[in-house]
């Protein structure tokens, strides 16, 4: 499978000279897998340079079919919906998995962005792709595009978000954007440890720095110290970083991948690979 990188940054877009080698959208990552399909994961503002560039191929001829992902429903997590160009298309049709106790719950939060104060487009009836929304069941696989699929709840300040495990030919992806458990005082849980465990490639929020995490504790963010922690106790291949401070620029995340790197090092991880997620950039899996 193919990932790619359409947002990185976490809770607001930061666009500027400051942020332009690593990009200021929101969350917004897709997965390919190696048959044909598409799964993204989070609607941020990324989701918007996604669509422009699926329009040369079936989802500008209201032919398209994908899966979308959504770890929560946090505004920066699904504002690009309504900037997102295959969704105007009729004939385009998507299976949203989400958090919530059922599909008209999920659909009810995504409905509520849709609302006249915030958008102009004022129903999600009123985008011309189909949707079909559902429940995404925690440690129930499910398959989509071909792929395995195993969602796991995680804290996230006053809140939780979903963590995603995709699984093609015995490779793992997992996805854990917003994860509001710091890990550097008590260790990460043998259930985190499990899920990650010998991931191929393990995308891991680290927002802050450990120093502008301890003032911000309440937000729900991890460092990239935790993530360097669990990325170890795991035995990932791989460690990507994602969900950038809004506030930090591209020289302060340069600075937060050598100190993370420093961080695998000290942690016994020195065979980790470390990816800082870049905006337009692909690995593969």
């Amino acid at each position: 499978m193919k990932i790619r990188f359409w947002g990185v940054r976490g809770s607001i877009p930061a666009p500027g000279p400051e942020t332009i080698r690593y990009g200021g959208n929101t969350a917004c990552v897709s997965v390919h897998p190696k048959a044909g399909g598409l799964i993204i994961i989070d609607m941020g503002t990324g989701l918007m340079h996604l669509g422009n560039t699926l329009l040369p191929g079936p989802f500008g001829k209201g032919a398209g079919r994908g899966t979308i992902l959504l770890s929560h429903t946090h505004w920066d997590h699904i504002q690009g919906l309504g900037f997102f160009a295959p969704v105007f298309i009729p004939g385009n049709q998507f299976t949203v998995w989400g958090p919530g106790t059922s599909p008209n719950f999920l659909e009810e939060i995504l409905e509520g962005q849709m609302d006249p104060n915030f958008s102009p487009l004022q129903s999600l009836k009123n985008l011309a792709a189909g949707f079909q929304v559902r429940a995404a069941p925690c440690g129930e696989p499910f398959e989509a595009e071909g792929l395995t699929i195993t969602a796991r709840e995680h804290a996230h300040g006053a809140t939780t978000a979903l963590a995603f495990r995709i699984v093609e030919d015995g490779r793992s992806f997992v996805y854990a954007s917003d994860v509001g458990q710091p890990f550097a005082d008590t260790g990460p849980t043998p259930e985190t440890i499990a899920f990650f465990a010998d991931a191929d490639v393990l995308l891991h929020d680290t927002t802050y720095r450990p120093v502008d995490q301890a003032t911000r504790r309440n937000r729900g963010f991890s460092s990239y110290e935790d993530a360097a922690i669990v990325a170890t106790a795991a035995r990932v291949r791989r460690l990507v970083m994602f969900h950038y401070d809004q506030d930090y620029t591209d020289d302060d995340v340069d600075e937060m991948a050598a100190s993370c790197r420093s961080a695998l090092d000290a942690h016994g991880g020195t065979a980790i690979e470390l990816v800082p997620a870049r905006e337009g950039e692909e690995l593969e899996i």
